[in-house]
């Protein structure tokens, strides 16, 4: 009998084997529930600058380039409800120019040069590495700080050298790669929820205070009591 093939579906496994994973993601998980309220403050301010007329730039190596792209699609279309759409670029997603510079430039220099060309003061960088040590998004850290750009990663444990490199961090405190790229993905809907919820506070119109009957000598918020 050939395993893995004409093995019965129900043959004995290891103990826990089938478990562990969602062991390991529970325990991260409760860690990672304190990082709330900084996902909140990123949502609000990625919403007062995209709505400025900034633009998000993201970039990520491998799974986390996945989750890059993620986050951008949710900006630019939608997460939950209808909204205007906003300028985010995931900037692994330009092959030709991605692969045109990695053959001239090295690949270093794949997000550098083109958060040279995109980025501007007052945009925002956005970083995703389960190491949080890939050279390439190091050297677009760099690049962006120097063009005055807001610059945050999502990471694996700290200490990493992508924290230093950044304005702010979160780093996920789990021990396998796996586990950190799926508490990446609930950071980039929780931030995605914390932006909506901003940009629908700042579109909501003030509430309207009626003046009141001339010579009641009634304010308006008296006289609508």
């Amino acid at each position: 009998m050939k395993p893995g093939i004409d093995a019965h579906p129900h043959s004995p496994r290891p103990a826990g084997a089938d478990d562990r994973h969602c062991d390991e993601l529970l325990a991260a998980l409760g860690v990672f529930r304190r990082s709330a309220p900084q996902i909140h403050r990123w949502g609000g301010r990625l919403a007062q600058a995209l709505g400025g007329g900034a633009r998000l730039l993201v970039a990520g190596n491998g799974g986390s380039a996945a989750q890059a792209q993620h986050l951008t699609a949710e900006l630019v279309g939608r997460y939950r409800d209808d909204r205007p759409a906003y300028s985010a670029l995931a900037l692994h997603a330009d092959t030709s120019s991605t692969t045109a510079i990695a053959n001239d430039y090295g690949v270093q220099e794949v997000f550098a040069r083109q958060v040279r060309a995109h980025g501007r003061a007052g945009d925002v960088l956005m970083l995703l590495s389960t190491s949080g040590a890939s050279a390439n998004l190091l050297a677009a850290a760099e690049q962006a700080r120097g063009a005055g750009m807001a610059v945050w990663a999502l990471t694996g444990p700290a200490p990493n050298p992508l924290e230093a490199a950044c304005d702010e961090a979160l780093c996920v405190n789990a021990p396998v790669s796996a586990t950190v790229q799926e508490l990446h993905l609930v950071a980039v809907h929780m931030l995605c929820e914390s932006f909506d919820r901003a940009v629908g506070l700042a579109a909501a119109p003030a509430p309207v205070v009626k003046a009141p009957p001339t010579g009641t000598g009634l304010t308006g918020t008296e006289a609508g009591q």
